[in-house]
């Protein structure tokens, strides 16, 4: 559900220039999403969410996509203490508290090798098809680090 809403707020910003919270609360509504003010800040804040002026002259929500890499990569290097591959696995593990924040941030990078990811306390499962997929997800990880 976190996922989709995320995706969602995410193609509002894209279509509409969107300039407070409760436009964009109203907008997830209309889609059939509910989501409380607090939700939807911390999904902002997660989604690295900033206010620019679009070319109408109108400050609004955007995501830089330099601005998520960035957000994943800081992340990363910040929470992340060790990565490895355990045949079509990939387990990361991080500090205790940390795993869904990472995890949360994997799958909105949409990596191609990334069948699915399952977090923990302090573990996340990134599942993929093979283990040379495996093997090349962790060196990709690793460089994040």
């Amino acid at each position: 559900m976190k996922k989709k809403r995320l995706q969602e707020i995410l193609d509002i910003i894209k279509d509409k220039e969107i300039t407070n919270q409760e436009t964009l609360v109203s907008e997830l509504r209309g889609r059939g999403i509910v989501v409380t003010q607090s939700t939807l800040s911390r999904d902002m804040t997660q989604l690295g969410l900033t206010k620019e002026l679009s070319e109408n002259g109108i400050n609004c929500y955007t995501v830089p996509d330099k601005a998520r890499f960035v957000k994943l990569s800081g992340m990363f290097s910040q929470a992340v203490k060790s990565i490895n591959a355990a045949m079509n696995t990939v387990v990361i593990k991080t500090y205790s508290g940390m795993a869904s924040a990472v995890c949360s941030s994997l799958d909105l990078k949409d990596i191609p090798l990334i069948v699915g990811t399952i977090a923990g306390d302090d573990t996340i499962f990134a599942i993929t098809r093979s283990e040379k997929d495996a093997n090349e997800l962790t060196v990709k990880l690793r460089k994040l680090l």
